[in-house]
């Protein structure tokens, strides 16, 4: 059932104070009905029953990524999780995937850099089966050479499709990798081309050993959960033994901003563009909420200021942002497509001056109220989707164990203006990073052009191309 939302002007009350309490009451009632336990071999176990429906989500979650990948084995958390869906022990094949289609059941996986997750939706008379082709695979995955052999092929194609064969895609990320260099974060989530095609089952064999054990892992289940559940799960991941050795930890990345600047030409590109980025913090910095809250204030909601700033005759055709905030760092990016009369420089002059006032003065209250209405909107709108929240519960923090919907809503709340000030002149007000990612001489010498004939010649051939 969808949830009525109150409006804005609601949350603001008579004293102009932020009160979202009656807003965020559905997380409070959902977390009530939570069930947590902690197996007995670490494995953490979240469920979540739901009335009016007849499926289940499941999402699995593995503190394993390509953090946790050495030299040599770049790509290895993700050729691994493409692995798990072709054949384990005592489901050989394609057993999973076809047993799933049989079902109607919808499942897909992926890779970070600091984790793997799975997660399907089936009807809940499946439960029982398929937690135990769930346990199966994580347990006992078939790694052969024809299997192996197969799955580097779908990643490189993968690889191609999505980064290679895209202009500026390939350059752009190394670049920014380059940034943090010599840190677990320093490479692609996808590896490199090399070392996937270098995969043997052994050295895969024991990248699954050392990382996929039970205490590496949070199981949630959300939607029709039949009482026999718990039994279920503890018959098939109770006995799962913890090895020997001791999880890997890492510690928070410690990097001094400085400015650099470096450009890419790539002879596939159709336009110049601009990227900026912001080296940040962590999930678990204090910092994190606050974090949250100014990157969607600046780059990414609808009323950004970069949006705002794009209202009326814009200097951009569009802007593009998707922060990155892993768990010991973080960087905030941005993608800025000049219109024909505007140069990459006075793009990224625009963005300066943004970051400035925002540094110079804090927002008001009604807008930070706004902001935390945005967020919250959003963590309400995932109970509303099974396998949104069961995802959401598997990815929970350390710091947030007993209270996984909670805890993050009561960090953002307590977010100040004068907080949110602070952090822009912490992070944003330093060095950052800009690339400019630039196309052929030809198109660079036609823009060049364009940038000093008069606005309404240059507006009115770009609007005739476009």
């Amino acid at each position: 059932m969808a949830l009525a939302l109150p409006s804005y002007a609601q949350t603001i009350n008579e004293a102009n104070h932020c009160d979202l309490g009656t807003l965020a009451k559905p997380i409070y009632a959902a977390e009530q009905r939570l069930q947590y336990r902690r197996l007995d071999n670490g494995l953490q176990v979240r469920t979540l029953a739901l009335e009016n429906t007849q499926v289940v989500s499941i999402a699995s979650q593995f503190d394993v990524g390509s953090r946790n990948e050495i030299k040599g084995q770049t790509g290895y958390a993700h050729l691994f999780e493409h692995m798990l869906f072709k054949g384990s022990e005592h489901a050989p094949g394609d057993s999973y995937t076809q047993t799933m289609s049989a079902f109607s059941g919808q499942f897909n996986a992926s890779t970070f850099f600091d984790f793997t997750n799975y997660y399907l939706t089936i009807p809940s008379q499946a439960l029982e089966l398929s937690l135990w082709l769930e346990a199966d695979r994580f347990r006992y995955p078939t790694l052969n050479d024809t299997t192996v052999k197969n799955q580097q092929g779908a990643v490189l194609e993968e690889m191609a499709t999505s980064i290679d064969n895209q202009p500026y895609v390939r350059s752009a990320m190394e670049f920014l990798l380059d940034q943090v260099e010599g840190t677990p974060y320093g490479h692609a989530v996808i590896g490199s081309i090399a070392d996937v095609k270098a995969a043997t089952p052994m050295s895969l064999n024991a990248f699954h050993q050392r990382y996929y054990r039970p205490d590496a892992m949070q199981l949630s289940l959300v939607g029709d959960i039949p009482p026999q559940t718990q039994s279920w799960i503890d018959n098939q991941f109770g006995d799962w033994q913890v090895p020997e050795f001791e999880q890997s930890k890492l510690s928070d990345l410690v990097v001094t901003p400085k400015a650099v600047h470096g450009e890419i030409i790539d002879e596939r590109g159709p336009w110049p563009a601009v990227l900026l980025a912001w080296h940040t913090a962590g999930r678990n910095s204090p910092d994190a909420a606050a974090l949250t809250l100014l990157e969607s204030y600046l780059f990414q909601n609808s009323g950004s200021l970069i949006q705002k700033n794009s209202l009326t005759d814009p200097d951009q055709l569009l802007s593009y942002s998707i922060p990155l905030q892993m768990t010991h760092h973080g960087m905030t990016n941005l993608v800025l497509v000049p219109r024909a009369r505007t140069s990459l420089d006075q793009l990224t002059d625009n963005v300066e001056g943004l970051i400035d006032s925002l540094a110079a003065e804090p927002i008001t209250d009604a807008k930070l109220c706004q902001l935390k209405q945005v967020w919250l909107n959003k963590a309400l709108a995932q109970l509303d989707s099974p396998v949104h929240l069961a995802k959401a519960l598997s990815a929970t923090q350390p710091q947030d164990k007993q209270h996984p919907l909670t805890g993050p809503w009561q960090r953002i709340n307590a977010v100040s203006a004068k907080q949110l000030q602070a952090t822009v002149q912490t992070y944003f007000t330093g060095g950052y990073v800009r690339l400019d990612l630039l196309p052929p001489w030809y198109i660079r010498a036609t823009k060049s052009i364009l940038e000093v004939l008069p606005q309404d010649l240059t507006d009115s051939l770009e609007e005739s191309v476009m």
